[in-house]
């Protein structure tokens, strides 16, 4: 037991052999919850993913400083993690009647004209709008654009008109 006592610490004050130990264990830890999470997690952040990324770095730091007691920290983020993974499965059989979750899209722009009651809304201004058109269209101009929307994640997309042939 000596070994481990030297590795991991026993009482609150850490030497950097103890915490370096710790920093490692969480993070394989962190790496099982995240897998296990499931990719939406740390992909493209939506109010339920954002707030797994705050949580689980937020309590697995206690981990690491010793802070809190390890296993407790482990447990609250696995079940974390199940929560979660029990909203996603929520969200996919009752899409309709979760919106409140997530939010909705809001149009921004439609036929040549910004829509500046629901800019106001999304808390976005013009450049905002011409920055996200910029970055998902690839263009300045509005000639070929339908609409513009905010998505529930906070993300800017476009959809061009279309081409009559």
């Amino acid at each position: 037991m000596d070994i481990l006592d030297l590795m991991w610490g026993t009482d609150d004050r850490l030497g950097s052999l103890q915490m370096g130990t710790r920093a490692a264990v969480t993070f394989l830890i962190a790496l099982m919850l995240i897998r296990l999470s499931g990719r939406r997690s740390f992909g493209s952040g939506t109010a339920t993913d954002n707030i797994i990324v705050i949580l689980l770095g937020a309590i697995l730091s206690r981990a690491v400083v010793g802070a809190s007691p390890f296993f407790p920290i482990v447990f609250s983020c696995l079940v974390i993690v199940l929560l979660h993974r029990v909203i996603s499965l929520i969200k996919i059989k009752a899409a309709s009647h979760v919106r409140w979750l997530e939010g909705k899209k809001i149009i921004l722009y439609r036929n040549g004209n910004f829509l500046k009651d629901n800019m106001a809304k999304a808390l976005v201004t013009r450049e905002d709008v011409l920055r996200g058109v910029r970055l998902t269209a690839g263009t300045d101009d509005l000639s070929g654009i339908q609409c513009i929307y905010m998505e529930a994640n906070g993300e800017i997309s476009v959809t061009r008109k279309s081409k009559i042939r």
